[in-house]
């Protein structure tokens, strides 16, 4: 009973579920449900009581990346033609967090990407990274965000439901099925094409040297050669209700 009672007592402090809120929201926008109770309970959310749920790498990244990729298919649903200016799109602060305006360029950028400078290969961090994005962001950028990251781009990787327990398998298996589909060896040419997304952020993959080594651990290219990496070009097509199958890995 006095167990149930302090966990009671610790989730009126902390608020709702926001792990389970930020699946919810995402599952409400793939089904068209209205997302409207789940982004005031966002707006609304207690700033500490978030950051005291959130308290591991993993609930961090699970969290913000449902509501990335959520935001993403809800704003661009509502006003497709947002996207004729991405640069707008991406900047524009449009998703309330327990009272802070945000980009969705701050949640990849500033949080999952750890205060990293947008066009800058993943070399150059931000010198001033406001108060909230220093007590949400990562600890340690992981590579592996970039296969889970859409952007409403047809070059984006399928959304998957991020969960806490999960989320290393998942990742792994977001990588490796992503690379499968877009990862082209060219033997006798000793060359490999590559998603362009690797080339924006290849400081974040360990340079083309690190990029080898991920295509060699998913087993898209064989060990042992170290053929020339050539990165492809993005297709920016709007591409919406793009979401992992569920038999899909």
């Amino acid at each position: 009973m006095i167990t149930i009672l302090a966990d009671a007592q610790q989730k009126t402090i902390n608020g709702p579920d926001y792990i389970k809120l930020s699946q919810d929201f995402l599952y409400a926008a793939k089904t068209g449900d209205s997302t409207a109770a789940f982004i005031d309970s966002l707006k609304s959310a207690d700033q500490n009581g978030l950051a005291l749920q959130l308290n591991n790498e993993y609930k961090k990244l699970a969290f913000w990346l449902n509501l990335y990729n959520g935001f993403t298919q809800v704003i661009l649903k509502k006003d497709p033609d947002q996207y004729k200016t991405r640069g707008s799109f991406f900047s524009s602060k449009q998703i309330n967090v327990a009272g802070h305006q945000l980009s969705l360029d701050l949640i990849e950028h500033g949080i999952l990407r750890r205060s990293k400078v947008k066009w800058a290969e993943g070399f150059l961090g931000k010198f001033f990274p406001s108060g909230f994005e220093k007590q949400f962001r990562v600890e340690k950028l992981d590579y592996r965000i970039h296969f889970a990251l859409n952007c409403g781009a047809k070059s984006c990787p399928p959304i998957a439901f991020y969960e806490p327990e999960q989320l290393d398998k998942q990742l792994n298996v977001a990588v490796k099925t992503y690379l499968k589909g877009e990862v082209i060896y060219n033997k006798v040419q000793n060359a490999v094409e590559v998603p362009a997304l690797m080339g924006w952020f290849r400081h974040d993959f360990g340079g083309k040297k690190g990029m080898l080594e991920v295509l060699i651990k998913n087993k898209i290219i064989p060990e042992g050669i170290k053929p020339t990496i050539r990165f492809k070009k993005y297709d920016w097509s709007l591409y919406l209700n793009n979401y992992k199958s569920e038999n899909n890995g």
